[in-house]
C-alpha cells in the first residue's frame, strides 16, 4: 500500500522515457536511494518545459511522493524547489563541481535504506558550493571526497606527524615509511592530505593555497582511494571535465 510522503530529495540522475516523461534517481531525506516515474513534465508546452527543468542532476527538490517500500519504481504527485541555485546553474566551474559531487554519490551509494546525516552533508555540500567565492570552489570537490568517506565506512585518519608522513590509501591513515604496495602518496601530497582533514566548514578551504597540479593529482589519488573501498566505483567520467574546467 502507498502513502502519501513528504520528503526532501537531491537529484542524481534522470533518464528520458516514453515521449514525455522521466524516470529519476533521487536521493531524498527519508528513503535513501530511490527511483522515480514521472509522467508528462516534458510536454512540448511551456509550462511542461519549465518544469523538466527542475529534474537536473544535483537539483534540490522538495517532493509528495507515493512510497510503497515493496515496489521499485516510486510516483511523484507534487514537486517544487527545496533550494533554488544562485549561481550553479550559471557557473560552468561550480556547475562541473556539482556534477562530479552527484556521480560520487551515485556510485558510492548502492542501497535504499536512509540516512539522514549523509543527506544533510550532501545538501549541505551543494548549498556551499552556490554560495562559495572562487577559491573556496576550486577546493571543494577535494573537500568533498575526503569527507564523504566518513559515511561509508572507510573514513580517513588524520595521523600526521612529522614521522608519519606516508598516507596509505588501502588502509586510510599515515604511515612512517612508503608501503609495499603501490597504494600511498607522500610529500607534498601527504601534506595537503593532511591540511585538508583539518578542514570542518568549507569557507576556511580558501587559506588552502593550492596549485592545478596538485589538485589534479590528490583528486586522482581520492578517486584510486574509493575504488580500493568500494566495489565497482571505476573512473569517475565527471573528473576530466573538472579538472580542465578548474585548471
Amino acid at each position: 500500500m502507498s502513502q502519501i510522503q513528504t520528503t526532501k530529495a537531491i537529484i542524481l540522475r534522470t533518464v528520458k522515457y516514453g515521449e514525455t516523461s522521466l524516470v529519476v534517481t533521487a536521493y531524498t531525506e527519508l528513503f535513501g536511494l530511490q527511483t522515480y516515474l514521472i509522467n508528462g513534465v516534458r510536454s512540448s508546452s511551456k509550462k511542461g518545459s519549465g518544469r523538466a527543468n527542475l529534474f537536473q542532476p544535483g537539483s534540490i527538490l522538495e517532493l509528495i511522493v507515493y512510497h510503497n517500500e515493496f515496489k521499485n519504481l516510486q510516483r511523484i504527485k507534487e514537486f517544487k524547489w527545496a533550494y533554488l541555485y544562485k549561481t550553479v546553474l550559471s557557473d560552468v566551474v561550480k556547475n562541473s563541481i556539482v556534477l562530479f559531487m552527484v556521480e560520487m554519490i551515485l556510485k558510492c551509494i548502492k542501497q535504499p535504506e536512509s540516512n539522514a546525516d549523509l543527506y544533510n552533508f550532501i545538501e549541505e555540500s551543494l548549498i556551499q558550493v552556490d554560495s562559495s567565492n572562487e577559491k573556496v570552489a576550486a577546493n571543494f570537490p577535494l573537500y568533498f571526497a575526503v569527507h564523504l568517506a566518513a559515511f561509508f565506512g572507510f573514513q580517513v585518519t588524520d595521523n600526521y606527524s612529522p614521522t608519519h608522513t606516508v598516507f596509505d590509501l588501502k588502509e586510510g591513515f599515515f604511515v612512517t615509511e612508503k608501503t609495499e604496495h603501490p597504494y600511498s602518496i607522500e610529500g607534498k601530497l601527504s601534506e595537503v592530505m593532511s591540511e585538508l582533514l583539518k578542514v570542518m566548514q568549507p569557507d576556511e578551504l580558501e587559506q588552502l593555497l593550492l596549485n592545478h597540479e596538485i589538485r589534479r593529482s590528490l583528486l586522482n589519488n581520492l578517486q584510486l582511494f574509493y575504488g580500493l573501498h568500494i566495489q565497482d566505483f571505476g573512473q569517475l567520467k565527471t573528473l576530466m571535465v573538472l579538472q580542465e574546467v578548474l585548471n
